[in-house]
């Protein structure tokens, strides 16, 4: 029996003889989700008495912060919250438990000005294809959506050589700070990840056949210490109470 679920049955006899205690649940999440969870993760706390502890980071990459070189290092986490298929990579690597896997939301990609400048045109290819080429400079993150921007959707419009020498990938930080700032003129982004930064104009999402849809999934360390209150919390996240609240925050429910 591994440790999670030697975790469930511990739990569940606490539970059966009235001496459930509140825990102390360490959450790992990354960009995309962590506004619908900074929003419901109080919520939960209140509601069942645990304690969360949030470590931010992104879902992959190489900074030290990421999700996945967090627990390479062997920091603890009883829930981790990131894109499906960088969170599908830990559960082939032994790091998460596969039946703990939650389907959480999908998130679309955005584009971000700053505050004050005239919104572009980017709701056709063609109206995109000209705000980039217009553009003097363009940033993207580090993550699930930067990634397809390079390596894809560049490539899709025809402009990679255009965009290459004028394009820059922004690590561990929020893409609309910096474009707030004035280093950029143009910024991508997923769009949970855009609305709440201050200090820029949300432009709207990049057409849907252009889009990148990103999963965003949640999953139980197999070396999670309370891997029922996690269950617990990760059940509440995904719930039909809380879609209205996922959704204000740019995101998409998944449909179920």
């Amino acid at each position: 029996m591994n440790r999670f679920f030697k975790g469930l049955f511990a739990a569940a006899l606490v539970a059966g003889s009235g001496l459930a205690q509140a825990a102390e649940l360490t959450v790992m999440t990354s960009g995309g989700f962590t506004a619908a969870y900074q929003r419901l993760g109080p919520q939960y706390a209140q509601q069942s008495g645990d304690t969360l502890v949030t470590v931010l980071g992104p879902s992959m990459g190489k900074a030290p912060e990421a999700i996945p070189n967090r627990l390479a290092r062997g920091e603890h986490a009883d829930v981790v919250i990131m894109v499906g298929y960088a969170l599908d990579t830990l559960i082939q690597q032994g790091k998460v438990d596969p039946v703990s896997r939650v389907e959480l939301a999908d998130s679309r990609i955005g584009m971000v000005v700053k505050a004050g400048q005239a919104k572009p045109a980017i709701g056709t290819p063609d109206d995109l294809k000209r705000t980039l080429l217009a553009a003097q400079s363009v940033a993207y993150s580090d993550s699930a959506s930067g990634v397809y921007i390079e390596k894809e959707l560049f490539k899709k419009l025809g402009i990679a050589e255009q965009l290459a020498g004028k394009s820059t990938m922004v690590e561990r930080i929020p893409v609309a700070s910096q474009v707030a700032k004035g280093s950029y003129q143009l910024g991508f982004q997923q769009v949970a990840e855009l609305l709440p930064v201050a200090g820029v104009t949300y432009v709207g999402k990049i057409p849907e056949s252009l889009q990148s849809v990103t999963r965003f999934a949640a999953g139980i360390p197999t070396s999670a210490e309370h891997p029922a209150e996690a269950k617990r919390l990760l059940d509440y996240l995904a719930s039909p109470q809380v879609q209205a609240q996922v959704q204000e925050t740019g995101l998409d429910s998944v449909a179920r």
